[in-house]
């Protein structure tokens, strides 16, 4: 899976959140300033990449993500993790819990899903 640009991001995130969309719906959904003609162009893009496909009515396409948020996310933190914590989820957390981005009842409840993961196995 291919890294995005953060306008191919911001787009694929109007995308996830709108299941389907035309261009102008897609332009909606992000912050003012964006051309039609460049938003159009990041979203062929992104099918090329593979993480959109289209519905065609007539002249105009119906855009939709191929690729899920949580697909995305698993590549994403992978990724980040490999190059940047030596590929330790738990350097992720201690870094997160250093910077005081997670809180001791937050990190209690993820102790409790791994646990309950544990049982469950």
């Amino acid at each position: 899976m291919e890294k995005l640009t953060n306008k191919e991001e911001e787009i694929m995130h109007a995308l996830w959140q709108l299941q389907k969309a035309f261009v102008k719906e897609v332009i909606a959904r992000l912050p003012e300033g964006n051309h039609y003609n460049t938003v159009s162009t990041i979203i062929r893009n992104l099918e090329e990449k593979g993480y959109v496909a289209h519905t065609a009515f007539g002249k105009t396409h119906q855009y939709y993500p191929i690729v899920t948020i949580e697909a995305y996310r698993k590549q994403f933190m992978q990724t980040a993790t490999q190059k940047f914590f030596d590929s330790s989820y738990k350097e992720v957390v201690s870094f997160f819990a250093k910077e005081e981005k997670i809180s001791a009842s937050e990190l209690r409840e993820i102790l409790a899903i791994i646990e309950d993961k544990e049982d469950k196995a």
